[in-house]
């Protein structure tokens, strides 16, 4: 069970909509699509509509929607995107600012400039959280789980 403070529903959903449509008699899509649209209960009826139906062709259609533009996204996932990227920045600086604070900088040097442009981001976010900055093009994937902000970012 994750934390739902940091859950995206856009995601959620989307992997419910894959694994239903890979095999619509699966038992824990539909609960599990009804366990995170309990936070957007009175923010989006249509949504609530198709997950109380069942309907796989109207909750397709809504998460492609969201996913045309970051404008679509649910609320709950904007804010935790938000939330999200200031981590990452907040992360970013206290690593730039150790990094240029070594010893070896010199006492009366204003210290040495870094290299590091790249960081892997907080773990209290999951790793969907990261990608989707990424997809959205607010982070750089770079490798193996480390991010990056875009040029001019």
């Amino acid at each position: 069970m994750s934390d739902e403070n940091v859950t995206l529903i856009g995601y959620t959903l989307s992997n419910v909509v894959r694994i239903l449509e890979a095999d619509s008699s699966s038992p824990e899509a539909w609960p599990e699509a009804k366990r995170v649209i309990g936070v957007m209960r009175d923010e989006n009826a249509e949504l609530v509509s198709a997950v109380e139906s069942e309907s796989l062709a109207d909750l397709k259609a809504i998460v492609e929607g969201w996913y045309a533009s970051d404008h679509g996204l649910p609320e709950q996932d904007r804010n935790v995107l938000k939330r999200a990227m200031k981590a990452y920045r907040k992360r970013l600086k206290l690593t730039l600012l150790d990094a240029e604070s070594t010893v070896g900088g010199g006492p009366m040097s204003g210290g040495r400039a870094s290299d590091i442009v790249g960081i892997t981001p907080p773990v209290h976010y999951p790793r969907e959280v990261w990608d989707e900055l990424a997809r959205l093009g607010r982070l750089v994937d770079v490798r193996q789980g480390m991010y990056e902000l875009p040029p001019g970012g």
